[in-house]
């Protein structure tokens, strides 16, 4: 997985829209407080790029957590530092939502033509940083899982 890219200027304001000096313990909170098994995970900081560490148990849980830092205001990147998952299953691609996006389109162009009811399928992947499948913004990155 390695790096994932993110719109450093997008996303959810953890800092106040200050320089905060503990971004990566605001963002270590900010993840475990959305309830994903992160308890074995740190953050690093370098400079705006968030560095992750530590055990997971699968795949999607390493994502989630890749998403809920990057998807934060003045993280331009997560890189996946030392890892270890326990349960190894297919990688999820990235997808940057742009204007005029619904979970739907994305899910054709991602699919393919016809499936676009399998937006749930990728909602599903992006909670709970998604509550509300209306609810995406230009810059937002979104996992898209592979389709079984």
């Amino acid at each position: 997985m390695g790096l994932i890219s993110f719109v450093k200027g997008v996303g959810q304001r953890l800092f106040g829209g200050a320089k905060n000096e503990n971004q990566a313990v605001d963002l270590k909170q900010n993840m475990d407080a959305l309830g994903l098994d992160t308890k074995d995970i740190t953050v690093e900081m370098d400079g705006d790029k968030a560095v992750l560490k530590g055990n997971v148990k699968d795949q999607a849980t390493l994502e989630k957590a890749a998403l809920a830092v990057g998807n934060q205001e003045g993280v331009s990147a997560v890189e996946i530092g030392d890892v270890a998952v326990a349960s190894a299953e297919p990688a999820s691609v990235f997808y940057e939502v742009v204007k005029g996006d619904t979970l739907w389109k994305i899910a054709e162009a991602q699919y393919g033509k016809g499936n676009g009811a399998k937006y749930t399928l990728i909602f599903e992947a992006n909670k709970p940083m998604l509550s509300d499948p209306d609810k995406i913004y230009p810059g937002q990155t979104l996992r898209i899982p592979p389709l079984k």
